[in-house]
């Protein structure tokens, strides 16, 4: 019994050496990891509220919008982009602000907002943004910056509609051989997407726009 005391107290006694050696540390340590989930925590919290509160202000920006309150739905807008615009619902305000602006005939502020979801918009809604922005552009015959907007690779949804649009802008210039590319270039993306696989409604859908791309192409005729 006294021989396991003694090799007891020599256990605490390590134990005790050991944590003046490093006790320092492990407590520095605990207290880091601590501090980072609770970091964690209120940054996940931080986050859900920030989009709860741009929900709120999309909605706003919606109501003005089908109401054709231009002010209301601009200074939503505007807050969107300000206060919020690391959110999904920034970019969507700003996608939403723009359409109403360019059926208003406001190509400025359309450009604007379009250019603003297509310089920060994240994933599909970047790739729409410049979809969007480089149709507007076109329509400006504002030809080599349409271009660079539907130069960048986008998710495979939007491929066929770059190529196309691409196709749209070559034409537009007489640039032919360079239009019947693209045309073509749209035609394989929605072939690709076809065997992919989709939905019935889908696949109609992908076929009544593959007759329209394949129309342009047949107008181009053959390469000469």
């Amino acid at each position: 019994m006294a021989v396991y005391d003694l090799q007891e107290q020599e256990q605490l006694d390590e134990i005790k050496t050991w944590w003046k050696q490093h006790g320092n540390l492990v407590t520095s340590i605990l207290l880091a990891a601590a501090i980072g989930v609770a970091g964690w925590q209120g940054w996940n919290w931080y986050q859900g509220r920030q989009s709860a509160q741009a929900a709120v202000v999309f909605g706003v920006l919606q109501k003005a919008a089908l109401e054709g309150d231009a002010q209301r739905l601009k200074a939503a807008a505007g807050e969107l982009l300000e206060n919020y615009k690391g959110s999904t619902y920034a970019s969507l305000g700003a996608l939403t602000a723009a359409k109403v602006a360019f059926d208003g005939g406001d190509l400025k502020t359309a450009k604007v907002q379009l250019a603003w979801v297509a310089e920060n918009g994240k994933d599909e809604l970047r790739d729409l943004g410049r979809l969007r922005l480089a149709a507007v552009l076109l329509d400006e015959k504002s030809y080599d910056e349409a271009l660079k907007q539907v130069e960048a690779k986008p998710a495979p949804a939007f491929a066929a509609r770059y190529a196309e649009v691409r196709g749209d802008i070559f034409l537009a210039q007489d640039m032919k051989d360079e239009a019947r590319k693209a045309f073509a270039d749209a035609l394989a993306a929605i072939d690709a997407a076809a065997k992919a696989g989709s939905g019935a409604q889908d696949a109609q859908a992908a076929a009544a726009y593959r007759q329209v791309l394949q129309q342009k192409a047949d107008a181009l005729g053959e390469a000469k």
